[in-house]
Parts: C-alpha cells; structure tokens; sequence
C-alpha cells in the first residue's frame, strides 16, 4: 500500500500521516494514536525514503568513535541498536583520532551540517565543551553521554562517577588500606574530575593526605593499567590497594600484581568501575572483582531513546538524567596487610 491510499483511506493528507509516523510534535496524540493503529491493522509500512522526503529527517542519528575504547564503545552501541530496532532510524558512526584538538569540533561541525543526521551524541565532554557550544549555535539537536558544566543548556545522562569512586574508595580505607592507588581516565574530561573529587573526599574525609604519585590519567587499557600499576609497586612503600577506572584497566592490574609475586585481595586489593561487559564479567575473574556497576548497554539504549524524545519535540533543557551506581564488594578486596596498617 503507497502512502497516498493509505492516508486516503484514513481521511487525512500524506503530510499529516508521514508526520504522526515520525512523532512529530504537532500532530496531536489522538491522531497519532489513529494512525498507528490503522497502520498496523491493514498492514501498512511507510516507505522510509519517502517519508524523509516528506519529513526533511535523515533518519539517522550521528556518533563518533575514537580509537580507544572499543570495549564500551560496542556495549553501547549495542544499546542504542537494541533501541532503534524498528525505528526505521540508523547509526551513522564517524572515526576520530582521539585529538583533543579543533579536528575534534570540525568533525562535529561536518556531522551537523551535513543533511546526513538528524542528530548526534557527544561522549566524554569536558567542563567548557567546545562541542556543545557549536551544537548550541548551529540549532542543531544533540545529546551529552556524561555532563558538561557549561552554562549552554543540554541534554545528558551520566552516572554519579564522583559517589561511586567515594564509596569505592572509602570500602578500601575501611579496610585499613592508607596507600590507594587510583588509575583514573583521561584529563580533563568530566567523569575524570568527578572520579578525583570522590577519591580526594574520601581520603580527606579520614584523615589520610592525598599522595599526587598515586594518581594517574589515561585511557582505559589492559596494557596501561598493567604499565602503570607496576611502576606504583615499584614505590617504596608501595600502595596496597587500587581504585581502577574501568574492567580492562582491572585486567592490567591484576597481571601487574601478579608479575610481582603478590596476591590480588590478600597483598593487593583491587576495586574497579564495572561496565558490564558480557563477554567479561567481574564475578568470573580470578578472584572475583570488587566494583562499582553500571551498564554501558543500558546507557546505549537509554541515549538513543532520549535522542527520539529530542526529535519528538522534548526540551533540551527536561532531559537530565543522572544514573546512581551500585557497589557490589567481591572477593578482590580485603584487609590491608598487617604492616601497613600499622
């Protein structure tokens, strides 16, 4: 059935149909509610290049992709395909280098004003997001994966990354550790600096000095975390305890502990942020991992329907979400060594 004779048989102008398919915000609830159900009842389904020519949509929403970070990067993509699935809305991903730089911003810049998307999702940004502001500027709709301490208004969802490294590290000092290491993501970026600020509370909270050589900023790595934690256990005293930014940062630590003849939750105890990989999971490291969980699938999906929302005529400015993150406490944690707690 074309959208001519299906419309026609509805009473209403293609336009009008096109435009309750696509949650258009002004067409009015009781008509969408119409439409959908006669499109389903005689079987009809738009043609989606006709419907964006109708529309003047793309039908598709941007993401960029850097070169690091593949693991969470999948996870969330998979969210966001798990959502859009039937949407008839696909993902255009763009690859960068991972420069802070002016590249960066273009890149956006091109995405916005290409006709390609209809809107895009800007990860990891920074207090005085360059890309927010542009985004701001163009008119152009766009959602933050994380928070931005800019005064341009935006949507975002984030996860309390300042709580989740307080408790964290706070269940370490309980422990009698006093030496924690932390491994934290890159500088600048706006999780990073929650994540110090709960580790720096928490130390300040009991009493015990923030050590600037036990905190480091990188990607989240396998083989950085291993470099990095075992150049923390060559100090003398060495830290008995980490707080690892991500489960393949854990995965550095643990082969770096090891590399030292020590034993992961008797001589060093490990915490990390959980992403909920499934194909690594914290329960089933050797021995289990104690973590702070949050799931970057979930977030994929969420982000994505947020977007629709956007697209449907929803406020930037409604469109706050901040995700609390559980601390699950495993087997990688446990009692600092005698010694160091005297």
């Amino acid at each position: 059935m074309k959208l001519k004779e299906f419309a026609r048989q509805l009473g209403l102008s293609p336009t009008t149909v096109s435009r309750a398919l696509s949650g258009y915000p002004e067409v009015s609830e009781k008509t969408r509610k119409r439409v959908a159900e006669e499109a389903v009842r005689l079987g009809y389904r738009p043609n989606i290049n006709a419907v964006r020519l109708v529309t003047g949509r793309a039908g598709a929403i941007g993401v960029v992709m850097g070169r690091t970070g593949e693991f969470h990067f999948a996870e969330y993509m998979s969210g966001m395909a798990e959502r859009l699935d039937g949407e008839d809305i696909d993902i255009l991903v763009s690859p960068t280098a991972d420069r802070d730089s002016t590249d960066e911003v273009s890149l956006y810049s091109r995405l916005a004003t290409s006709g390609r998307v209809d809107a895009v999702i800007v990860h990891s940004p920074k207090p005085n997001d360059e890309r927010i502001a542009l985004l701001h500027e163009l008119g152009f709709p766009f959602l933050v994966h994380g928070r931005s301490e800019t005064d341009v208004p935006h949507a975002w969802l984030d996860i309390d990354n300042e709580t989740a490294i307080r408790r964290a590290t706070s269940h370490l000092i309980d422990l009698g550790h006093r030496r924690i290491a932390m491994i934290n993501g890159r500088h600048g970026r706006t999780f990073s600096l929650h994540r110090d600020k709960g580790y720096r509370d928490a130390l300040q909270e009991r009493g015990i000095a923030f050590d600037p050589r036990l905190l480091v900023h990188d990607h989240f790595t396998d083989e950085l975390g291993f470099r990095y934690a075992r150049a923390f256990l060559e100090q003398a005293p060495r830290p008995t305890a980490f707080v690892a930014g991500s489960m393949m940062t854990a995965l550095g630590v643990y082969r770096a502990v090891r590399s030292r003849g020590l034993v992961v939750g008797k001589d060093i105890s490990v915490i990390a942020h959980d992403d909920v990989f499934p194909y690594l999971t914290a329960e089933n490291m050797v021995p289990s991992l104690s973590a702070t969980r949050s799931s970057m699938r979930a977030a994929g999906a969420r982000s994505a329907d947020l977007v629709l929302q956007l697209l449907g005529g929803r406020a930037a400015e409604e469109i706050q979400e901040l995700w609390p993150v559980e601390l699950i406490l495993r087997e990688s944690t446990g009692p600092a060594p005698a010694e160091a707690q005297s």
